[in-house]
């Protein structure tokens, strides 16, 4: 009889054993599926905000080098909007009013005298290309058949008036007085021996002049259009005048701003030097 209640005390502990052990297991699984699920701590989400800056420019090559590296902004977290003026006016306006961040179509001495001329506060962040000024003819094949008279074509603003200047002074169609440098007029002209006429227009319509003059002076964004290269087709080249190195440029107020410094970061890399190689051989990298 005590064998028998033995056994059966025996079989009721170790089935009693049994299901305390599942009803634990049971809880700990259902605690581990709970972890899992919502207690979890979740994993911080990876931004995805992009930081929008907006750069004014001209056409080609201008434009071009900044389609280049908007892709490339897009890995800094940048959002690069280009928008495309129509003169050479419009993208100092908008940037002196903020309506952009910055711009990209000129040098430090056309900024400079937008500055004199505004009162505004354009500064240089990156020089990114030179461009090899020239002089250009549809009627002659080379310079010493200019005629006593010639007509020279030559860009209406200040800055581009010397920067004509300089270049026939470089190749001895002129002579400036000593020290006029990149703020020379025709007023500092002391020799011009083949009696020049000058005739000054808009920048942007300088191609549209070839047939009206003996000589057009232009940059290559704008010989380019017509099929005409600097190194191929021109009768007078520049010499190194890197002050008028095609530059971007902020405000005074912006230039420190991380996302403009990427971007010059960006203009000045390996992309944009392989560009300006291969592309606009009329060019070369002014950093």
């Amino acid at each position: 009889m005590k064998k028998s209640l033995i056994l059966i005390l025996t079989a009721l502990l170790l089935v009693l054993a049994g299901c305390g052990q599942s009803a634990s297991t049971s809880s700990n699984t259902s605690g581990s599926a709970s972890d899992a699920s919502g207690a979890a701590a979740p994993e911080e989400k990876k931004s995805t905000e992009m930081t929008t800056i907006k750069v004014a420019s001209l056409p080609a090559p201008m434009d071009a080098i900044l389609l280049l590296v908007k892709p490339l902004l897009v890995e800094d977290g940048i959002n690069l909007e280009i928008v495309e003026m129509s003169d050479n006016i419009q993208p100092n306006d908008a940037l002196a009013n903020k309506e952009v961040d910055a711009n990209f179509f000129q040098h430090v001495p056309y900024a400079e005298a937008y500055n004199e001329a505004r009162g505004s506060k354009i500064v240089p962040i990156q020089p990114v290309y030179n461009a090899l000024y020239a002089g250009y003819s549809s009627k002659h094949k080379s310079i010493e058949e200019l005629p006593d008279g010639a007509i020279v074509v030559i860009p209406n603003d200040p800055p581009n008036i010397a920067h004509s200047l300089l270049l026939l002074e470089q190749n001895d169609l002129i002579e400036l007085k000593e020290g006029a440098g990149i703020k020379a007029g025709l007023q500092d002209i002391t020799s011009n021996p083949k009696n020049l006429e000058f005739k000054e227009v808009d920048l942007l319509t300088l191609n549209r002049m070839m047939d009206d003059a003996d000589l057009v002076t232009m940059y290559p964004a704008y010989a380019k259009p017509l099929g005409l290269s600097a190194k191929k087709d021109a009768l007078i080249v520049e010499k190194d005048m890197e002050a008028f190195a095609i530059t971007l440029m902020a405000r005074e107020d912006n230039k420190n701003d991380p996302a403009l410094l990427k971007l010059a970061e960006r203009m000045r890399g390996p992309e944009v030097v392989k560009f300006l190689e291969e592309e606009y051989t009329d060019t070369y990298p002014a950093f």
